[in-house]
């Protein structure tokens, strides 16, 4: 049995885990077992999940399936899309640059705050009474 090679890729976004699995194919993308059309059922996180793939034409020869857990659908397509831009930069060196200008190897650091004690939330204050 020939044994295909795969290339790991993490990403993170929020409080989004993706593990990626990239391997030579036909362009079959799953999700947790699903399909991606089944598990981002919006179009705009789903085109945001694929873009590196589409960046560098490859969404017709590779197959990618991903494990991904916590946070949101948007935070989870963020952290899906990272890591499948860093698994396509361990397959080929050459492709860093491409994903590299497109924006999808930097990770966005933004987080959420943290609550304050005496306050309650991140930034908001309890109702101030003068008298």
């Amino acid at each position: 049995m020939a044994q295909t090679e795969e290339f790991l890729g993490t990403g993170r976004r929020k409080r989004a885990i993706a593990r990626v699995r990239l391997a030579d194919g036909s362009g079959k993308v799953t999700v947790n077992g699903h399909d991606v059309e089944d598990y981002f059922t919006v179009e705009n996180q789903r085109s945001i999940a694929i873009e590196p793939l589409e960046t560098v034409d490859l969404s017709e020869k590779t197959d990618v399936r991903v494990n991904v857990s916590g946070g949101g659908m948007a935070g989870q397509a963020g952290a899906v899309r990272l890591g499948i831009a860093r698994a396509l930069e361990k397959s080929n060196s050459e492709l860093r640059q491409p994903l590299k200008d497109a924006g999808h190897l930097s990770r966005d650091p933004r987080k959420k705050e943290r609550k304050k004690p005496g306050q309650p939330g991140a930034r908001k204050k309890f109702q101030f009474s003068k008298r």
